[in-house]
């Protein structure tokens, strides 16, 4: 077997930092889910990206012995011809909202046998945090993640590349293409325009504008889809990593979120900040020190800021 696969198995059988993630509530069939393996990794996109953002991730774990899951949003296929696919009619994006996409992503680790390693980046890493307090999942990963309802960090650099859509409401109902010029901005910084070209040739989509204005527009809703608890003391294992240079979701986003996280519960919570890396972090050089952090920290969890710890 897998080092790493099975040294989470014993982890969660004989105790340690993810003891308790290994015996969750019941799931939607009745089963209780009793010493469950973690050995699949549920990996989630963002907005304006789909399941292929991952393939590089895919790979990688899957040489480190892990099944690995990539669901896309309703509507959304996987691979190139997903790409293709909305950009040529974005019409599933239109109206598709946080919990639609939440209760899809419910139903697919529902149908696992075992509770897996969640891992989101974006608006994935605030789906990450809404299903490990709703009790899937034996550990979490939010990278770069986007604000649940409480987090108040409102960084001007998330303004500038989030105001193209939010600063129309008629965009509520609409599924947004984003340009060349703005993808730049928003994920790519790091890149040269000719290289962000690229990556935005490769994976760029419209985005859900409900989405986008359910999160931005959360702490100034009653019941927003994007409530969270943070005072969820039987919520698994959480990690939020952030990317020192990320414009469309700072640090500052993420290090509240964490803050927050640690005052008002005693599940483990932990913080991560890569120096200098931009949204794009799951695909710009260096990428691979990402995924390798994300996943050693998901078989051992450990609490805190650990950038205090190095």
């Amino acid at each position: 077997m897998n080092a790493d696969l099975n040294h989470l198995i014993v982890r969660i059988r004989f105790g340690g930092a993810c003891e308790h993630a290994a015996v969750g509530p019941k799931r939607s069939d009745g089963r209780m889910e009793q010493e469950a393996v973690a050995d699949t990794v549920v990996l989630i996109h963002g907005l304006w990206m789909t399941p292929l953002s991952w393939e590089h991730w895919v790979t990688r774990y899957q040489q480190r012995g892990l099944k690995v899951v990539t669901p896309g949003y309703p509507g959304i296929e996987e691979g190139e011809a997903g790409v293709a696919a909305l950009r040529n009619d974005p019409s599933p994006l239109a109206n598709l909202g946080v919990r639609e996409v939440f209760d899809h992503l419910a139903e697919v680790i529902d149908a696992l046998d075992t509770k897996p390693i969640i891992m989101g980046h974006s608006f994935g890493g605030a789906f990450t945090q809404l299903l490990l307090d709703a009790g899937y999942g034996a550990v979490g990963v939010s990278i770069d993640g986007a604000a649940v309802k409480g987090v108040k960090a409102l960084p001007f650099s998330e303004i500038k590349a989030t105001f193209p859509v939010l600063h129309n409401p008629a965009n509520k109902d609409r599924a947004v293409p984003i340009t060349e010029k703005e993808f730049h901005y928003a994920f790519t910084n790091n890149l040269s325009e000719e290289e962000s070209k690229a990556v935005y040739d490769r994976y760029a989509v419209p985005v859900s504008g409900r989405i986008l204005f359910q999160g931005g527009f959360a702490n100034f809703t009653p019941h927003a889809a994007t409530t969270y608890n943070f005072a969820n003391d039987e919520r698994a294992p959480l990690l939020f990593i952030s990317g020192g240079n990320d414009h469309i979701l700072p640090p500052a986003v993420q290090h509240e979120n964490f803050k927050k996280n640690v005052k008002h519960s005693e599940a483990i919570t932990a913080y991560k900040l890569f120096s200098g890396r931009s949204h794009y972090t799951c695909g710009e050089d260096g990428w691979e020190a990402v995924a390798d952090f994300a996943l050693d920290w998901a078989l051992a969890p450990t609490p805190g800021d650990l950038d205090q710890h190095t």
